[in-house]
């Protein structure tokens, strides 16, 4: 239940729920997780009217109308011999259409309840909930059968995995509605029993009871004839569907996804810079390869003679050379345009780029993303947050500016805007997940773990607060998962390409570009004067050096390359994890900044931007006090 739920007084309305769709069913058959995915965050707990027992209301927005979602309690039965019964039957007046959630794997034991709701004469779907389980037990029901016997559609669905749940949707509104039957004369709950016997106020009394024997001997006739039992091992694969999405389990498996790509990442990115295979501390083993053994063999000569020849003190000496290191050229700390111009893009930054995005290929195609995003939309919902915004900020994760873009599916203005925001300010694209994990992971892992620590947690509290001060509902997240399936490696080579070749048109004019103006703010000293103004903050708040902020600046222009920048500033880990968190949030790239506007409009721009300041100083702040007094 979210932050902002609201809690109605028993006593505050004498009627009946009046609701488009009724869940109903027996405890611990996956209501709420169905609730969760058709509603959005914005829930209404209420106590029935007269008693202590509650249910949820939520919203389903569905071609542009919006319904009503009710949670009934789980009961056994309607028979009215507890609260919970009385409540359902009561919530069953004012329902429209019912979905009733069975456990496919123990049928016989739900289905009571099942022809309990059908005496009802209302219109109903039945939903057969963790047909995944069933499944991995060997368990088959014939659907089509079972509707014949039952005489109301059914439907297979798993869903916290969100199978089957648009064909649940479809056959809930294929459906004519109920006729809603509230009653102010009698404004107990549970004005009709199980089976209705009109005219009557007593609940207890005034109904006919179902024989349970007649029940148990149709159940039992009804299960025989649609289900069928045999021997099954689950796959490996199979097995892996179910636990991947598994609430428990689930986030194990992302937890373990996580870290092998932070290992994958940074095993690819460091062979590739420099020959050395291993993932954190020093290297288990270093080969004669990489970009900076190219680099030293091909380019160093050439440029050392150009140095030679333009005279370390001249202009255009800094200019393309940069300052000499102790009478050698520093690829990363020279900070040329033909030296750090040049390697920090192809020879630091690429490498990790394109192991990255290797990796990234590998879980898009082996259909983990999108079980990942049903993952994190279910714990969102129980966090209050809102569910269906995970798709733009999974695609945030990639690049910032196709996240932002995707946030135009969210169907208001203000989702659009919580939703940009949140990945403008906390949503590390993956060109500086890259740097993170290649320069502040060169530390150790546990520098990295607070770097993304601080990041989903500013991305928690900003986004609480943004809810929390806006208003509006939030529709649901429906998402068609994908089974498994081994990667096509020239698919991902392809995509890889894709990306690379994307990443290089657009870094390397922006390096040589912030190569040259930092050059020139050097040399005419204007950098001293920007250092001073910008001091207060970046070196007393945050503290940071004052050179700190030249790569703040450059990473307006490109956030991987200003994370490479403090490579040559000899910044403590303390520092370093604080520059980089400050740099993560403080704005987005510039392509990323021009989206923004073109997708919020000026008024909402610089709301946005308003808030990315204010969250940058604080969480800024805060991370300066809590890195120096970690043990490093």
């Amino acid at each position: 239940m979210s932050g902002s739920d609201e809690v109605i007084g028993q006593n505050q309305t004498k009627r009946s729920k009046v609701s488009d769709f009724l869940l109903v069913g027996q405890p611990n058959v996956g209501k709420s997780v169905l609730f969760s995915h058709l509603s959005g965050v914005r829930t209404i707990a209420s106590n029935y009217p007269g008693t202590t027992v509650s249910y949820t209301e939520g919203k389903v927005r569905i071609e542009e109308r919006e319904y009503t979602l009710v949670d009934a309690p789980g009961t056994y039965s309607l028979e009215p011999l507890d609260e919970a019964a009385r409540v359902t039957i009561g919530l069953i007046d004012g329902a429209t259409r019912i979905i009733n959630v069975l456990d496919a794997s123990r049928l016989e034991r739900h289905l009571p309840l099942t022809l309990e709701l059908l005496a009802q004469n209302r219109s109903m779907v039945v939903a057969l909930n963790m047909s995944d389980e069933a499944r991995v037990q060997g368990i088959t029901i014939d659907t089509d059968r079972l509707s014949e016997r039952l005489g109301v559609p059914v439907v297979s669905i798993t869903a916290r995995s969100g199978e089957g749940v648009r064909d649940l949707i479809e056959a809930v509104l294929a459906l004519p509605p109920s006729d809603v039957e509230l009653s102010d004369e009698h404004p107990k709950p549970a004005q009709h029993p199980h089976i209705p016997a009109r005219h009557h106020s007593d609940s207890a009394t005034g109904h006919a009871h179902m024989d349970r024997a007649e029940v148990w001997r149709k159940v039992g006739a009804i299960t025989g004839e649609v289900q069928t039992l045999h021997h099954h091992h689950p796959t490996f694969g199979q097995w892996l569907e179910m636990i991947s999405v598994h609430p428990v389990w689930g986030s194990l498996v992302a937890l373990l996804v996580i870290a092998g790509t932070f290992s994958l990442v940074r095993l690819l990115g460091e062979f590739l810079i420099g020959g050395a295979i291993g993932i954190v501390g020093e290297p288990w083993l270093t080969l004669p390869f990489g970009t900076e053994a190219l680099f030293d063999a091909l380019l160093k000569p050439p440029l050392m003679a150009l140095s030679r020849a333009l005279d370390s003190g001249t202009f255009l000496h800094g200019l393309l050379i940069g300052h000499l290191v102790d009478g050698d050229i520093d690829f990363m700390q020279s900070f040329g345009l033909l030296t750090s111009g040049l390697f920090i893009p192809l020879g630091a930054v690429l490498p990790y780029v394109a192991s990255f995005y290797f990796v990234l290929a590998l879980l898009e195609d082996s259909g983990y993303l999108p079980r990942l995003a049903v993952f994190l939309d279910t714990l969102m919902h129980r966090l209050g947050l809102h569910g269906y915004a995970i798709i733009p900020t999974l695609l945030g994760l990639g690049c910032n500016v196709p996240g932002i873009l995707s946030a135009r599916i969210l169907e208001t203005r203000r989702q659009r805007f919580i939703t940009a925001t949140l990945i403008s300010i906390a949503v590390p694209c993956a060109a500086l997940q890259a740097m993170i994990v290649g320069l502040v992971g060169d530390r150790g892992v546990f520098p990295v773990l607070i770097v993304y620590g601080f990041l989903a947690l500013t991305w928690f509290v900003v986004g609480v607060i943004l809810r929390l001060t806006s208003k509006g509902t939030l529709p649901e997240l429906l998402v068609e998962i994908p089974p498994y399936r081994l990667p096509v490696m020239s698919n991902v080579l392809r995509k890889l390409w894709m990306r690379i070749s994307g990443f290089l048109r657009e870094a390397i004019p922006v390096v040589l570009g912030a190569v040259f103006v930092v050059n020139i703010l050097f040399q005419f000293a204007i950098f001293d004067f920007i250092a001073g103004l910008t001091s207060p903050v970046v070196s007393f708040l945050w503290g940071l050096p004052e050179d700190a902020v030249v790569p703040l600046l450059v990473g307006i222009l490109r956030k991987d390359v200003a994370v490479g920048m403090f490579a040559p500033l000899s910044l403590t880990t303390a520092q370093l994890m604080t520059g980089t968190i400050v740099l993560s949030m403080f704005f987005p790239c510039i392509a990323s900044l021009v989206v923004l506007l073109r997708e919020l409009g000026i008024r909402d721009w610089f709301k946005s931007l308003g808030v990315m300041l204010l969250a940058v100083t604080v969480v800024g702040s805060l991370a300066n006090l809590v890195t120096a007094r970690l043990p490093l």
